[in-house]
């Protein structure tokens, strides 16, 4: 989880048109969403979904780097960098 956490906060958005600044909106929510689905399936035990889950969360943020929203900052080991 502190991988994702760690990606979560060095992404930084780049300056882009209104219809795509609420699409990114939307990536970083489920980036979000997933990630607190992540800690409650953790704190419950359930290794598993947790597993899913903060995979689904770090793939909407490296999804965000990887077709331009995000500027991952260089950093090949948190992101897919073009």
């Amino acid at each position: 989880m502190s991988l994702t956490e760690e990606a979560r906060k060095k992404a930084t958005p780049i300056k882009l048109k209104p219809e795509n600044s609420e699409k990114l909106s939307s990536m970083l929510r489920m980036c979000d969403d997933y990630f607190s689905d992540a800690r409650y399936f953790m704190q419950k035990g359930d290794l598993v979904r947790a597993f899913g889950a903060i995979n689904y969360a770090h793939a909407w943020i490296d999804a965000a780097v990887k077709i331009g929203f995000m500027d991952g900052q260089g950093d090949d080991d948190l992101f897919t960098l073009p």
